[in-house]
């Protein structure tokens, strides 16, 4: 599932974005863009949103992660498909049947008793 991540990075100068932007393209990642307030937008599958923001945090000493959020794919039908059918239920389980085992002492004991 695609996620959208934003992270706060103190970035003062074109070349703290552009390093910035190097960094969180190392990552596996299908879109990068600053925001305002100098927000990075990162956008990818299977995006490990600490592992950034430690790698940042190594080159600006400072990084937030400000939010995380699930990019939900547009839809163009705008309902669910017709051909869904709603959920089987799910079968009754029946317990195995549970076998006693009987103890039979000898009721004539032998008359030794040394052992």
């Amino acid at each position: 599932m695609k996620k959208k991540i934003v992270i706060n990075v103190p970035m003062h100068n074109e070349k703290a974005r552009s390093k910035a932007m190097s960094i969180a393209v190392n990552v596996p990642v299908e879109a990068v863009s600053i925001g305002e307030n100098d927000q990075l937008v990162v956008t990818g599958e299977r995006v490990d949103s600490v592992c950034l923001a430690k790698s940042l945090r190594k080159k600006f000493c400072f990084a937030d992660i400000v939010s995380i959020e699930d990019v939900k794919p547009a839809n163009s039908s705008g309902s669910s498909s017709p051909n869904s059918s709603p959920p089987r239920p799910t079968p009754a389980q029946y317990c195995p049947t549970v076998y006693y085992e009987r103890v039979v002492y000898d009721a004539s004991p032998p008359n030794c008793t040394i052992l």
